[in-house]
């Protein structure tokens, strides 16, 4: 099983969209108060057999780190939704989703 690194500071973020340049970037904004978002990291989690090993794996924690949330929102201009996906390539974002559309299946194919 893949494990989460966590983004806590601003420069957590600054990091993983460097290291999008090598690898792609998962970012996982999980309202940890919401039904649907914990569904939305249970399906991901039994389904990180089909993505393991093709991009790394954040997780934002979005209540505690909420300004956080908002810069990622800002610096990528995506609309803020939660739960939400956001697949990074190459310091761009390739795809997102959000509530009951985030699958490990559709996640795969735009890491392919």
């Amino acid at each position: 099983m893949n494990s989460w690194k966590s983004v806590e500071e601003i420069e957590d973020f600054y990091t993983l969209l460097e290291n999008s340049a090598n690898k792609p970037q998962i970012i996982f904004k999980d309202s940890t108060t919401c039904g649907i978002s914990a569904h939305a990291k249970y399906r991901l989690e039994n389904g990180f057999e089909k993505i393991e090993g093709k991009a790394d794996f954040n997780y934002l924690d979005l209540l505690t780190f909420r300004p956080i949330s908002n810069l990622i929102a800002k610096e990528l201009k995506v609309t803020h939704q939660s739960p939400q996906i956001i697949i990074l390539k190459d310091k761009q974002v390739v795809y997102t989703s959000s509530h009951n559309a985030i699958d490990p299946a559709v996640i795969a194919r735009h890491l392919s």
